[in-house]
């Protein structure tokens, strides 16, 4: 077996990535060795692969439900926004610079496809079945000619495409009938069906809809994906906690001590991996949530400060609105902090960045002995070491560089009283760690909190896995999917008028 597809979909948002890691779950299931792609990704949820390549999220998340380390060769190109006008290119792994998204897909994009076809022929060569993932719709008719993560991809690589879509946002049956009407001919040969995602109700109901949009458009529609609370996990943008809605949702698992924790975050400008956070929201008694201003703060226990790909932005914001008063009040009390990344940059007392902001010197908050200074190099690592009497292991993503002056030693950064400040995303996913971490928070904010002694953030997410897996194993037509997978788009598939205009 030499297969492949691309999963498409007509919005953003459509459930794109967590139907691509489902597909990934079910066929390794089947003994498939499988591998996911993406070869164009925007997002500011990313992480380190072992030969220190920078990749998404997402991506690393599809490859743990192949159940395969994650390499560059699985998202080539990720772009990490740093404003309403420019993204900085990670190209295989590495930054390359800055650019607009003007000068992007006025030339720079289409001279990626070569990088990125030999990148899928790399993993089509090594793997029985690569699943592809598009990025927002493929029917973006205005960026058709320099496309290389939806049908650019796909016309290059004789790939078919399933289109998913979310009906949970009414207007699916539009969608998928005008995804296919706004496609040129070439492009619509590939268009093998459809999957109805985030279904509620009698699947009996939307039978005759999906009846007459076969007739209309000649595809079928290969299954009905259920709704499910919290299958976000990893999503690529947006404010959500994703094992928080995957594992805790439906039923809250109550504290194992007499109280709960209160975890707010603050949802600083250009916020990345946030996704930090999944670890203390899978926790039973803690309780999450993102927050904008100081009056918030007051009943929590922990503050997260994320990380954010505009250090010196985020720093004034929490300025303008508060924030930083709040935070400094909250030092000056005892109660805990904790940086990462980029929020542990600004719990400094100085940053001196031409790199990023182009800023020059800032002022941080002053909460942590530190000071800060940006590299153009970007440091891309996954260190292991110890804190709290724990191993730890972690990723770091980020161009500044901190001389630590004072505190106790924490992870690469420090700690002073109840604030903390590191560069290590991901820590709080080596369970040992966060129970002693938890344990600490919880006696400095004096709560009777008692981390459970078995959480096992790793097993939840592979249980969360599973669950993908499972939906589409139940839920769509997996023979026919296999087919397609193996096979490629039926031959003789009608063209809808009008198709792409010229």
């Amino acid at each position: 077996m030499n297969g492949g597809l691309l999963v498409a979909g007509t919005t953003s948002d459509a459930g794109k990535s967590v139907v691509t890691a489902g597909i990934c779950r079910w066929l390794v299931r089947q003994g498939v060795k499988v591998a996911p792609f993406k070869a164009q990704n925007m997002s500011l949820n990313s992480f380190v692969t072992r030969e220190g390549a920078e990749i998404g999220r997402a991506q690393a998340m599809q490859a743990q439900a192949c159940r395969i380390e994650p390499t560059a060769q699985m998202n080539p190109v990720l772009l990490k926004p740093g404003g309403e006008q420019s993204s900085q290119v990670v190209l295989l792994g590495r930054p390359v610079g800055e650019m607009s998204a003007r000068g992007y897909h006025g030339g720079r994009q289409q001279g990626l496809l070569g990088t990125v076809l030999d990148c899928l022929a790399e993993l089509r060569g090594t793997y029985d079945a690569v699943i592809c993932e598009g990025a927002g719709s493929p029917a973006e008719i205005n960026l058709r000619r320099t496309d290389i993560v939806n049908m650019g991809i796909a016309r290059s690589a004789r790939l078919p495409v399933l289109v998913v879509g979310d009906i949970d946002r009414g207007g699916v049956f539009a969608s998928f009938f005008g995804t296919v009407a706004l496609l040129s001919p070439e492009d619509q040969e590939l268009i093998a069906g459809f999957l109805v995602n985030k279904f509620r109700g009698d699947v009996s109901l939307l039978e005759p809809g999906l009846d007459m949009l076969h007739g209309l458009t000649g595809r079928r529609a290969y299954g009905v994906l259920p709704f499910r609370h919290g299958l976000g996990i990893d999503e690529e943008d947006g404010l959500r906690v994703s094992l928080r809605g995957t594992v805790r949702e439906s039923t809250v698992a109550p504290p194992v001590g007499e109280d709960v924790l209160r975890v707010a975050v603050c949802a600083i400008p250009l916020m990345s991996n946030f996704t930090d956070v999944d670890a203390l929201a899978a926790e039973p008694g803690v309780v999450v949530r993102f927050v904008d201003r100081p009056e918030e703060l007051a009943d929590a226990d922990l503050v997260v400060v994320p990380g954010t790909r505009g250090t010196v932005r985020a720093l004034a914001w929490l300025r303008e609105r508060g924030l930083a008063d709040a935070l400094r009040a909250r030092a000056a009390e005892g109660r805990p902090t904790l940086g990462v990344c980029g929020g542990f940059q600004i719990l400094g007392e100085h940053i001196e960045d031409e790199v990023e902001s182009r800023a020059g010197e800032v002022p941080g908050l002053g909460l942590l002995p530190v000071r800060v200074r940006f590299a153009r190099e970007k440091t891309l690592t996954r260190p292991t070491g110890e804190a709290l009497g724990e191993r730890v292991e972690g990723y770091e993503i980020h161009h500044g560089v901190a001389e630590v002056l004072g505190g106790d030693a924490f992870l690469d950064g420090c700690r002073v009283g109840p604030t903390w400040g590191t560069h290590w995303h991901g820590s709080l996913e080596s369970d040992g760690f966060r129970r002693a971490f938890l344990r600490e928070v919880a006696a400095a904010a004096g709560r009777r909190f008692v981390p459970a002694p078995d959480t096992s953030f790793a097993a939840l997410r592979e249980e969360q896995l599973d669950r993908l897996g499972d939906l589409i194993e139940q839920h769509a037509d997996t023979d026919a999917l296999w087919r397609l997978i193996e096979s490629g788009a039926p031959q003789g598939l009608p063209f809808i008028p009008p198709g792409a205009p010229a």
